[in-house]
């Protein structure tokens, strides 16, 4: 569903609260246990007991569900609310459809009828049942001492024994605050970089090897050392690859600000908490200052603030441009989308430009050849049309940057998608690559495509970024692995939802992430036999649930490995239809774009499931021949028009138009059912599934019989 912010659209106003993760209620997380009647009929009860009818059962629990006092009881016992209502109806069905009940529990029914006894006296067995019905209640101190994340600066045990140094290089986009950290870095005698980007952590890893200082790269797919051989004294890695428990002279921690990102904001927290280094560079926006300073106050670390100014002009032009035809070389159109990104580059062709296009899908390569190209003075390319993904780690020589719009989508916290303005952090990081310090533009320059636009540009741009108040924290894996020892029959999806809801933190100063995407994948892959920490570990990979195609795919390498069968590079290549047929149209190119990240998924396991991967060079191999293909169908793809996504919004008409699709289904159907619902997963790849699962069993089914025959 989307909703159409008045205030984005009409630009009425221009403050954006920021929203954090709203919490569910612990009430509604807690799934109950299902307590299975006795179905085994005999008359040893009545011969303790006498007889009791299931009219009698039913009038006695009806007398004693209505008792104020029960439910006041219930209550001191963690059974208040919705926990009583479904604990009785459990208990109620327990006693109701069991042939033969406990035999306390039968002595004490025919009590009550015979008046012996008062009706309160079934509490303990009430209880005693409630407890199966919910294990959490015999363990919840437990369970909320585990989730306790209020002084998160003291669970890194080999960083609290260091009297850390921290220098917080804070300034604007182009200002060298990032160079001056990567000067000490190189310097030290051992060093650890922390990026937001591979890009970035494969451009410090290039920089410092051409320099003479060996340098390795860690990303989530991908090792090299930079001697080739052995492991070195430097490390440039993304920035939750960070190892807390090794040593570094120097650390630095890129784009510090991003600490308040709702999904990834933790491992900026957790790199500032948890970083073992004697001395630790912070480069980021000079909004994070304040922050970062509540959040080491507590362990006695100071910070060394330098500020840092912008090293070439940045004007902001009192005219918008108004129309493509005044797009000019060394020009960088911005749009929020791919749609968008497609459909205008083809209009500045159409000008007689030569166009480069980046956003977000493409292949790490792709996005630096393209970068290249429009970078080469000598190339006949002269325009580039890009999303917000060129704000971060790549170097561009823009002159200046044009907004085709100031509105982007972004998520409630109903999960609604909304139209928004920019924020001025965002604005600010767009708008500084233009006229960056050593190409060949001496300043740069920045407008808007439309006259509605440039007063709230002008308006950004006047600003400082809204100060940070709140920094991200995350549950770790020995966290619910201590959970699932407590809550042995809850899913994934369910601890997670239980630790968030009983997790206690500083809400001055952090915000739990968005668990979304991690309970998505566990939800799909909940059917799959697998040990929690490979699950835990399967549902941090980098799966985008926006592309059924790689959910499918992420479904199967959970199935394949659930059945300890190695996914080799021939299952891959037989499964993903290989060699692929060279895109005719935009959908093609994008699907495309998804095998790649298919085979990244790979990757990403492959480093942390070794034997079950072996093929990671050949995969590797496959991965750079799609990257060149794609490459090389991006050209051509701007020739066709931009019609192959099943969601188009263009800022430009305000028109929307939509797939839709029914959420609402009967209950107790299966994830994989709901996920079709909701357009996640395709018919087509669940029907592919269907028939895997259907051929391995009649597989098994044959096996069975050879063996039996054999026998004989």
């Amino acid at each position: 569903m989307w909703l159409f912010n008045r205030r984005a659209v009409g630009y009425s106003s221009l403050f954006i609260t920021r929203r954090f993760i709203s919490r569910k209620s612990f009430e509604d997380v807690v799934v109950p246990v299902a307590v299975q009647s006795s179905n085994v009929a005999n008359d040893v009860n009545a011969d303790f007991g006498g007889e009791i009818t299931k009219q009698g059962i039913a009038e006695v629990l009806g007398q004693f569900a209505s008792r104020t006092i029960i439910r006041k009881l219930s209550a001191e016992y963690g059974l208040g609310g919705k926990f009583f209502q479904q604990a009785m109806a459990s208990f109620r069905r327990f006693c109701q459809d069991s042939a033969v009940l406990p035999v306390d529990l039968h002595v004490t029914f025919s009590d009550i009828l015979q008046s012996s006894r008062h009706v309160d006296d079934l509490f303990p067995l009430f209880l005693k049942h409630a407890r199966q019905v919910f294990p959490h209640l015999e363990c919840l101190e437990e369970l909320e001492k585990i989730s306790d994340l209020r002084l998160p600066q003291h669970w890194y045990h080999e960083a609290r024994s260091l009297q850390r140094k921290f220098i917080f290089h804070a300034g604007p986009t182009n200002s060298g605050k990032t160079h001056q950290a990567l000067k000490c870095f190189m310097s030290a005698k051992t060093g650890v970089y922390c990026g937001p980007l591979k890009l970035l952590a494969t451009e410090i890893y290039h920089r410092c090897n051409n320099a003479g200082v060996s340098c390795d790269l860690i990303t989530g797919d991908e090792r090299c050392y930079g001697n080739g051989h052995s492991a070195g004294d430097h490390i440039s890695c993304t920035v939750e690859m960070l190892d807390t428990g090794t040593h570094y002279h120097v650390a630095v921690i890129d784009e510090v600000q991003m600490l308040r990102d709702l999904q990834r904001g933790w491992a900026w927290t957790r790199a500032l908490l948890g970083v073992h280094a004697d001395e630790v560079h912070l480069c980021g926006e000079p909004a994070a200052v304040e922050l970062v300073k509540e959040l080491l106050q507590p362990i006695d670390e100071n910070v060394n603030v330098r500020m840092y100014e912008r090293m070439t002009p940045l004007e902001v032009m009192n005219e918008p441009i108004h129309s493509i035809s005044a797009v000019q070389p060394g020009d960088c159109i911005v749009a929020f989308n791919k749609n968008d990104v497609f459909r205008i580059a083809k209009q500045v062709e159409a000008e007689g430009h030569n166009v480069a296009m980046i956003y977000g899908s493409l292949p790490p390569g792709t996005k630096l050849a393209q970068a290249q190209k429009f970078n080469d003075p000598d190339d006949p390319c002269d325009v580039l049309v890009a999303t917000d993904a060129i704000g971060m780690g790549l170097n561009l020589s823009i002159k200046r940057v044009i907004f085709n719009s100031l509105v982007k989508v972004s998520l409630n916290e109903a999960g609604d998608k909304e139209l928004e303005p920019i924020t001025t952090s965002q604005a600010l990081q767009i708008a500084g690559r233009a006229g960056r310090y050593g190409t060949c533009h001496s300043h740069g320059q920045v407008t808007t495509l439309r006259s509605e636009d440039l007063s709230l540009l002008k308006s950004l741009l006047s600003r400082q970024p809204e100060p940070i108040n709140k920094a991200g924290l995350f549950p770790t894996l020995e966290q619910i692995e201590l959970f699932s020892y407590y809550l042995p029959k809850a899913t994934l999806s369910n601890l997670l939802d239980i630790f968030v809801s009983l997790s206690a933190l500083d809400e001055d100063h952090f915000f739990m992430c968005n668990i979304d995407d991690l309970k998505f994948l566990a939800d799909m892959i909940e059917h799959v036999p697998l040990a929690l920490r490979v699950r835990y570990l399967f549902c941090l990979a980098p799966i985008s649930r926006k592309k059924p195609f790689v959910c499918g795919m992420f479904l199967r390498y959970a199935r394949k490995f659930s059945r300890g069968e190695p996914l080799s590079a021939e299952w891959v290549q037989v499964t993903l239809g290989w060699p692929l047929n060279l895109p005719s149209k935009l959908s093609d190119l994008m699907h495309l774009e998804e095998v790649f990240d298919v085979l990244d998924a790979y990757l990403w396991l492959g480093y942390r499931f070794v034997d079950m991967f072996p093929d990671m060079a050949q995969i590797r191999a496959m991965q750079l021949e799609l990257d060149v293909t794609i490459r090389e169908s991006l050209e051509r793809m701007k020739m066709f028009p931009s019609t192959a996504a099943e969601k188009h919004y263009s800022v430009v008409d305000r028109h929307y138009v939509s797939k839709t699709h029914k959420q609402e289904g009967a209950q107790g159907a299966s994830v994989i059912e709901s996920l079709m619902r909701q357009g996640l997963l395709t018919p087509k790849l669940v029907e592919d599934i269907r028939r895997e699962i259907r051929n391995e069993v009649e597989v098994s089914k044959k096996t069975a019989h050879s063996k039996g025959r054999s026998k004989k």
